[in-house]
Parts: C-alpha cells; structure tokens; sequence
C-alpha cells in the first residue's frame, strides 16, 4: 500500500516524500479515507505509530480542495492538545505536510505572551493548533470566531481530562457550530473517553489498530526495586554502569524534577528539568538542547509523557511511577517510535506496589524485576501480576510473648503454679477525648 492509493493529493505526497514517508503505518491506512469521506473518527493506536499524520493529511487535503477562504480572526479547523510541548510538535508536523498547500497555520498555548497571537490570528488561520485554556481566552477577548470552523480534532483527548480540562472542553464545545467534522485521536480511551465522544461524536468510526492500552512491543520493560530514599542513589549507579548516553527521565513532582536534576549537575552530569512551573521559552530550550544530545538528562514531569518526538531515543527512566495508569504508556512511548526498539526501565519502591499493579492489569503484563547489588530494598516490594493482584507473603505466627515469673498471658487466664486458679484480666483503660471549654459558668 502506498499515500498514493489512499487517495492523498499530489502536493501532500511531494511533501511525504521530501520528509521520507514511504508506506502508511496500519492507523494511517485506515483513518486517511475514513477522514477523506467525511466521517467522524475515533482511532486508538499506540503511540509513535503516526497518528498526526492519520488526521492532519486528509484534513489539509479537505481544507484545499473545499471551503471559502479563511476569513479575519477565524480558523477553518482546530486540534486541541493538552500541552504545549504537544502543540509546538503537532504544528510543525501539520506546517511540514501544509509545505506546498495554500494553506495558513498557527499554534497557540499559555506562558507566552498572548498579544502577539491575538495579533496573528487577525488575518486567520486555515489550522489551529491549541490547548483549552488559552483558547478561550482568545475566544473571550474577541480574537477568535468559529463561525467558519469545518473540523475540531482532539488529540490526546484522555490527557486533557487527567489534567482536569473537562470544564474547558464543554466550553468549547458549546461554541463551535453544529455541523462539523470531529475527530478523536489518542493511544488510549477510558471509559469518559468513550462516553465524551458519545456526545461529541456524529456515528462515528471506531478505529483501534492495536489491543487497547497495550505498550509497544518495541520496547524492552523492566522494574529494578529500591528503597524510596536510594533512587538517586541508583540511578547514578545504573547510569555510570550502563553508560547512558541520552535518557528521558520521569518524577512525579516539579520539586522531584528539580532535586534531580541539581544532584545530577553537583556531580558535574549534564542534566536539565521541564515542568509546569518554568516559562515555556526555558522548557522549549531545554528540550531542543535535549534533541540537540547537548544535555546528556532530561528530566520531567508529565508534560513530556506526549508531545515530545526524539529520533532513536534509546531508554526512558520512570524515577516514580506515574498516579494514572495510562501515562505509562504514553511516558515509555517517547522510545521505541516508527519501529525502533528503546528500553523502559521503572524504580520502584513499596509505595508504590498499587501503582505498579494498576500499570500492570492496564498493560496486561507482569514486568520483569530485577534488584541491583548493594541496593537490595529494607521494605519489601510486594510481588504483583496483570490480574491486578497484590501478592503478599503470609505472616508467620507470632509467638506468645513470656513473662517473668513463668507466666504466660493467655487473656483473662493465667499459667501460673496453679492453672486452674483464674486471675483477672485488666482491662485496657478508655480514652477519654478532652475539650478545652473555658471556665465553667456557675447558673444564676
């Protein structure tokens, strides 16, 4: 199968050519046409397995062949993403395919100054690419109109409810018209997932081209389990072991972020951090720094777990496990893309034996474990399965605890000379809780 029978236009095809695509992925085939024809879509695939290309290709290609031209402060199609990392990559995508297409394109997102797309979007925009919240408030101030709007594309759309994006989706959905193609696109879909394009969704076409959350097969998994307090400890051990060249490295928290990443530079490692806290113009520096391999580590919070693309990035580290289950699959997925293998490996200590099992039951896999010399856990982890299942060892029986005197507590008996000479059990004394009432008032 080529772009070519899919149906794809001759400028569209110049473009995959000068970028080197050469056969569509199994997600590319199938919703390419479906898109062509007008259909609603919702496709679930892995990530990696280009899925930008599934919607942006036969958008543009609708864009040029049909509709007026764009009008003042309007766009013609939009694609929501949950980050900005995601926004920057799913623009120069769509601006790489648009190449020889008469055709405007745009990306907007928060932490930048909105003056200057408030600015842009005055001539319009054929795509836009945007996350919600700075949508709206473009929306709000006038600076966009949707009256114009053939296509609202989500992608990603299961992130944009784990951060909590719901309100915006439902106020955006309130203002775009009626009549429109909508296309959801993601590796993943919950139930809400499922029952938000129930709403959204016209029949739509359901597209799953590979088991549903499952992880790329490209990519090798393993747990190394640790006490809490050693996983830097570790991690540098296994860094100078393995002679890690270029690894994308996961915390859970922007101050676990940033302590990685001040230890890693105190022993003089290259290392930088993104998170949610810095300006986007020093998050963008730092991953095109990372692409660049001019910094050795790169570690996030999720806001690198989607929208961020490295070519041949061999391993990712999963310092603490992600809280939702789904983001594991989207975090590994950063390795192991367009047929490459990568390596996955996760540290985890005994608070987090829930997280690893739920990872598990949504992968259907019980990942390997190893533990490293010198670094065996105090607390163990208990062992876990793809049932869901926390296994934990059975406790031993305890023995009965000897008094002096040769006694032994046996409740409200005593072994004592005399066993049949019962002696009173005491009873354990009451708490009371105790309120600071003030002085007490005398009645009159």
């Amino acid at each position: 199968m080529t772009f070519a029978s899919l149906g794809l236009i001759e400028p569209l095809l110049r473009s995959l050519e000068t970028l080197g695509y050469q056969t569509p992925t199994p997600v590319q085939a199938q919703a390419i046409p479906a898109v062509l024809a007008g259909r609603d879509l919702m496709a679930a695939a892995q990530t990696g397995t280009g899925k930008t290309a599934g919607f942006a290709l036969p958008l543009l290609q609708l864009l040029t062949m049909e509709g007026p031209k764009v009008a003042s402060n309007s766009v013609r199609a939009l694609i929501l993403v949950p980050t900005r990392e995601l926004a920057e990559q799913v623009h120069e995508a769509v601006r790489q395919y648009a190449e020889n297409l008469p055709l405007s394109t745009y990306a907007v997102y928060g932490g930048v100054s909105i003056n200057p797309q408030m600015m842009k979007l005055r001539k319009g925009v054929d795509v836009l690419v945007a996350t919600p919240g700075r949508l709206l408030d473009l929306y709000r101030q006038k600076a966009l109109k949707f009256n114009q709007l053939q296509t609202l594309i989500l992608d990603e759309a299961d992130r944009m409810l784990d951060l909590g994006f719901s309100e915006e989706l439902g106020n955006i959905y309130r203002v775009l018209p009626k009549q429109r193609q909508t296309l959801l696109f993601s590796a993943t879909f919950s139930d809400a997932i499922r029952l938000l394009a129930g709403q959204m969704l016209n029949d739509p076409l359901s597209i799953e081209v590979s088991p549903r959350n499952v992880a790329a097969n490209t990519v090798k998994q393993w747990v190394v389990v640790v006490d809490k307090k050693r996983k830097p400890e570790l991690f540098i051990h296994l860094m100078r072991k393995g002679k890690w060249k270029q690894v994308l490295v996961f915390a859970k928290t922007r101050n676990g972020v940033d302590a990685l990443v001040e230890k890693l530079q105190g022993l003089g490692i290259n290392a930088d951090g993104i998170h949610g806290d810095k300006p986007q113009a020093t998050r963008q520096r730092a991953l095109d720094r990372f692409k660049a391999s001019e910094v050795q580590i790169l570690v996030a919070t999720d806001v690198a777990a989607r929208g961020l693309d490295i070519e041949d990035l061999p391993l990712v580290v999963n310092f603490d496990l992600p809280i939702v289950a789904e983001d594991y699959i989207h975090r590994i997925g950063r390795t192991g893309r367009a047929g490459a293998t990568g390596q996955a490996i996760s540290l985890v200590c005994a608070d987090e034996v829930n997280l690893l099992s739920a990872i598990e039951t949504l992968t259907r896999q019980t990942l390997p474990r190893q533990m490293e010399h010198d670094f065996e856990p105090e607390h163990r982890v208990p062992d876990t399965d793809a049932s869901g299942q926390v296994v934990k060892k059975p406790k031993k029986p305890k023995k009965p605890k000897t008094s002096g005197g040769g006694k032994r507590n046996l409740g409200k008996w005593v072994e004592s000379g005399d066993a049949s000479v019962p002696e009173p059990s005491i009873k354990p004394v009451r708490k009371v809780p105790v309120f600071n009432t003030g002085p007490r008032k005398r009645k009159p």
